[in-house]
């Protein structure tokens, strides 16, 4: 039977996720290349530590590869009826989220 990782290893592989992102932000306009691997390295520990990644950041990448998504830099952003649906321009993957209407 597999144990449940200790808190202190699941903070700080929260804190070591966050950190890759933020570095993948900054590097995405001078080194697309070094971003994607900090996002690829960020999945994996995520994995490895079984740690889910919020929504909001589970969709500003493209899971086959690793590429921030970025509209008009390197995705594009089409809504369509009530669904959103994003282009990745690097991989031309397609993601379609559905869009909750606010009454």
């Amino acid at each position: 039977m597999q144990r449940r990782k200790p808190a202190w290893q699941i903070r700080i592989a929260k804190e070591r996720i966050s950190l890759l992102f933020e570095l993948a932000k900054k590097e995405l306009g001078s080194k697309p290349e070094r971003s994607r691997r900090y996002v690829e390295l960020a999945r994996k520990i995520g994995l490895r530590y079984n740690v889910r990644l919020p929504k909001q950041v589970k969709r500003s990448f493209c899971k086959q590869c690793n590429t921030l998504l970025v509209p008009g830099r390197t995705c594009q952003v089409r809504i369509y009826g009530q669904v959103k649906i994003i282009k990745c321009t690097h991989c031309n993957k397609i993601y379609r989220y559905p869009i909750r209407v606010k009454k």
